[in-house]
């Protein structure tokens, strides 16, 4: 049965606004991406250089995580978001210096990466922040009842724009090589930042002086461990992505086993975000009825086989077939994961237990990365790939036989 509820949710302006400028925002920050694993591989030739830019970045993201819940919950939203948005403006625009002047001032390629790697390290502190803001945004502009809906639509809004990202990032490397590339990149969080202003004010619930720093981070991560089916979720999306992180190694899969070159790249880059896509719109009209605990298990199992049938894949359809699917699954994960976090937090708490969830994201993604490059380093690149799913698949099975109320879980 299609749902119009989408359609309901689409119609609060100021919901419009604030996923179209994620929308810029992601879009943004999917071809920074794109372009740091493909400038940083050219200029290194080393797969675990790779991993590297995820550890400058998840570093400072996880270490400031919980601090920034704090903040989101004790300060007013719409600021905190602008913000962030033009510090992040500030950081890439110093990518320009290499990029632009890497002759004159005679930057080696080392030096180059290790400046990137600084960089990265102070946008890992921005997304500390903006990263749960948009979310804890959400349930204050939208209606209960839309809820669901809402999430569904920002998580489909976020995969469109990851996918855009990472594709036409690709091709704009391919044709306008790096610097034009950044200026573009720039340019689109500045776009973003239109679409925040519209926005309005978010004030806290609480007093600033109402709640001391330290017990407002241990209140958000006590109610985490004490919510089964939230604490599941999270954990078997760390672990699963973390080793199942096999898109961090498509620069050298599209480099040296597929031999595709940059335009290549970008659409293998955008593979699993296009399987995302596809089903999250699908499930933002037919949405999941029951047993959303048991699916999201199953779909974790089946996105560890995805991994390794890429990592084995020698031929560059069958490997986007095999990370289109693998999206789609993940897809699912994401769907059910959200809408449990979002569902089972109260409104006062939300900013924290958004940076705890960001925690897990990041620690997945960026250290995902890192855990890539390093085991690729160590077993190589196809086997670290099959290790990765494979670990995966035992991660989903250990998750669904530890944690009843997870699997029992439905909404």
């Amino acid at each position: 049965m299609i749902s119009l509820l989408p359609l309901k949710t689409l119609q609060n302006v100021e919901f419009r606004n604030l996923l179209t400028g994620r929308f810029f925002i992601v879009l943004a920050f999917r071809m920074l991406a794109t372009l740091l694993g493909w400038w940083v591989y050219q200029l290194t030739k080393d797969p675990f250089s790779i991993g590297l830019i995820g550890l400058s970045e998840v570093i400072p993201a996880v270490s400031c995580a919980l601090y920034a819940g704090h903040v989101i919950d004790m300060n007013e939203k719409k600021r905190l978001l602008l913000i962030c948005n033009y510090v992040y403006v500030f950081l890439i625009s110093l990518l320009m210096i290499p990029a632009f002047f890497d002759v004159e001032l005679h930057f080696s390629g080392h030096e180059i990466t290790y400046f990137i790697y600084g960089v990265i390290f102070f946008t890992g502190i921005a997304r500390a922040f903006i990263g749960p803001i948009v979310p804890s945004m959400i349930p204050k502009i939208v209606e209960k009842v839309n809820l669901p809906s809402a999430i569904t639509l920002n998580q489909a809004t976020f995969l469109v724009s990851s996918v855009c990202g990472h594709a036409v990032g690709g091709f704009l490397i391919g044709f306008f090589g790096v610097k034009w590339t950044l200026l573009v990149i720039i340019s689109l969080l500045l776009v973003a930042s239109l679409f925040f202003w519209q926005l309005k004010q978010q004030f806290s619930e609480h007093k600033k002086d109402e709640i001391k720093v330290l017990e407002s981070m241990r209140e958000g991560i006590a109610y985490i461990f004490k919510t089964k089916e939230i604490l599941g979720a999270l954990c078997l999306d760390m672990f699963a992505v973390l080793f199942g992180g096999a898109v961090a190694l498509i620069p050298v899969f599209a480099t040296d086993i597929l031999k595709s070159g940059a335009e290549g790249f970008g659409l293998l880059n955008a593979a699993s975000d296009i399987g995302s896509m596809i089903i999250i719109t699908t499930l933002s009209l037919i949405p999941l009825r029951k047993n959303q605990g048991k699916i999201l298990l199953a779909v974790v199992a089946g996105f560890g086989l995805c991994i390794i049938g890429f990592g084995l894949s020698h031929y560059y359809w069958l490997s986007f077939m095999f990370l289109v699917l693998s999206g789609m699954l993940d897809g699912i994960s994401v769907v059910i994961r959200g809408t449990i976090v979002q569902l089972k937090t109260p409104d006062h708490i939300r900013g924290r237990v958004l940076s705890v969830n960001s925690i897990f994201i990041m620690s997945s993604n960026e250290m995902g990365q890192f855990e890539s490059g390093l085991a690729a380093k160590l077993l190589g690149v196809v086997r670290s790939v099959v290790f990765g799913g494979s670990i995966t698949i035992l991660i989903a099975l250990l998750v669904g036989s530890t944690n009843p109320k997870l699997r029992k879980m439905q909404y």
